[in-house]
């Protein structure tokens, strides 16, 4: 059986028993907060209990590494979004120690790709496209280092409203301690 046979089956028993009850909560985030993050599978569940964050207290917003290095991608879309149409006062940028984007090597990545069937003719293609593969998929030296750049990038968008303010964090995925890269202390009028 297909792992997602298995979901969707558990998924029919799940709405069958009402289960989605206890979830039940609309889409303003009750903390006013964003939290962006790495999609690392240690966090589901971890990042929000360490945090003290509840089903409809936060948008969850996640990429691999939690990196953000264009100010118009769709990470920025999505803060920008549960900013103005979603009432969040605030932004939480969380990468997490032991972070596989720390280790990417994009000439074995690559190597990876056309071991599965992608041509090289396909990574031309993207080169005469101005895509630079390895550009796009390098890592990080330390996490702190690329929180800290995801952190300004969002900070200095010339779309972001003065009175949000912007966090950086990182956590243990073996703990749940989380360490400050860089706390908003600025004095804002909230709106």
């Amino acid at each position: 059986m297909r792992r997602i046979d298995e979901m969707l089956a558990y998924n029919e028993q799940f709405v069958a028993d009402k289960n989605y009850e206890q979830f039940l909560t609309n889409s303003i985030p009750n903390k006013k907060m964003v939290i962006f993050t790495c999609m690392e599978s240690r966090l589901v569940e971890l990042l929000p209990k360490a945090l003290n964050i509840q089903n409809g207290d936060a948008k969850m917003v996640k990429n691999a590494g939690a990196i953000i290095r264009k100010s118009f991608d769709s990470i920025i879309k999505s803060i920008l979004v549960a900013i103005y149409k979603l009432e969040a006062e605030e932004v939480a940028v969380i990468g997490h120690h032991d972070c596989g984007m720390s280790s990417v090597n994009t000439h074995e990545l690559m190597d990876q790709m056309k071991a599965e069937g992608i041509k090289d003719e396909t990574f031309k293609a993207l080169e005469y496209s101005g895509i630079d593969f390895h550009h796009e998929f390098h890592g990080f030296q330390t996490v702190e280092e690329s929180i800290a750049q995801s952190v300004e990038i969002i900070r200095e968008h010339p779309l972001l409203p003065a009175h949000v303010l912007v966090h950086g964090l990182v956590i243990s995925p073996d703990t749940g301690k989380v360490d400050i890269v860089s706390i908003d202390e600025r004095e804002v009028e909230k709106k």
